[in-house]
């Protein structure tokens, strides 16, 4: 089968970041003044977290900056160029540990997947771009080594420490990704997350093809306990990724027993 952008005979582009372009901009003279790549792509950040990623657009980031759109084209050649510098650009907010830190891997690891949770909740734009690019930017790349670098401390087989990070951070990714959206819906109601969760159970158990199921779910919420919405996601948050470090530490008793 012909791919279309054999079709249309144009390249696929993997990454900005293997342009080979000047980290300033394109070559050469005449770009626009008081712009650089840094202003353009933190303008684009700020846009994204106010506006969400559907209505984000050249010309309205254009506008953002008081520029032309012709202007911003100086620096990236396509939105998804710039989509993927603001991706990194958010990546560079996470707190690593250092590659000599000397602390415990669970703590390590706990600390890697809340920050993740975080990052993933406050843009929540960003699970959207993750899968649909290749990650290579330099706060990625940092991110991808700190998350090698505690998962080969665990004692797992070399082979099997792909599969740990998959286990956590892609539930984490998961986990942040639906919490992001539940809280930009919330948002847009008005009401306060607690507000809107009594609401919408509420009037749930109304319908009587869903109050079995949905009385279930409500009764184990209230086994968990938590008097917010805030506390009960952060301790759902808090009892799997125990879970899944149970897990890594009985896989790694089983690989030396």
């Amino acid at each position: 089968m012909v791919r279309a952008d054999q079709r249309s005979g144009k390249t696929p582009r993997p990454s900005v970041w293997l342009e080979g372009r000047e980290r300033g901009g394109r070559r050469g003279g005449g770009q626009p003044s008081g712009l650089d790549r840094d202003r353009i792509t933190g303008a684009t950040v700020r846009l994204l977290d106010a506006e969400g990623l559907e209505k984000f657009s050249m010309r309205r980031l254009a506008a953002e900056l008081d520029v032309t759109a012709m202007s911003v084209y100086w620096y990236v050649d396509t939105k998804d160029d710039l989509l993927e510098l603001a991706l990194d650009r958010a990546f560079g907010e996470l707190a690593l540990p250092g590659p000599d830190s000397g602390a415990d891997w669970r703590e390590e690891l706990r600390a890697l997947a809340r920050e993740y949770r975080a990052l993933l909740v406050r843009h929540s734009w960003l699970p959207a771009l993750v899968g649909r690019f290749l990650n290579i930017g330099p706060h990625a790349l940092r991110f991808s080594g700190a998350v090698q670098g505690v998962l080969g401390r665990t004692g797992l087989p070399e082979h099997e420490v792909t599969g740990a990070i998959a286990a956590v951070f892609q539930f984490v990714y998961g986990h942040g990704a639906v919490e992001g959206h539940f809280r930009d819906r919330v948002a847009s109601t008005g009401l306060t997350a607690d507000e809107y969760h009594h609401h919408a159970m509420t009037e749930v158990l109304r319908d009587p093809d869903a109050s079995d199921v949905v009385g279930r779910s409500a009764r184990i919420m209230e086994a968990r306990g938590g008097d917010t919405v805030e506390e009960m996601l952060d301790r759902d948050f808090t009892f799997a990724l125990d879970l899944l470090i149970a897990g890594i530490e009985a896989m790694v008793a089983r690989s030396r027993g």
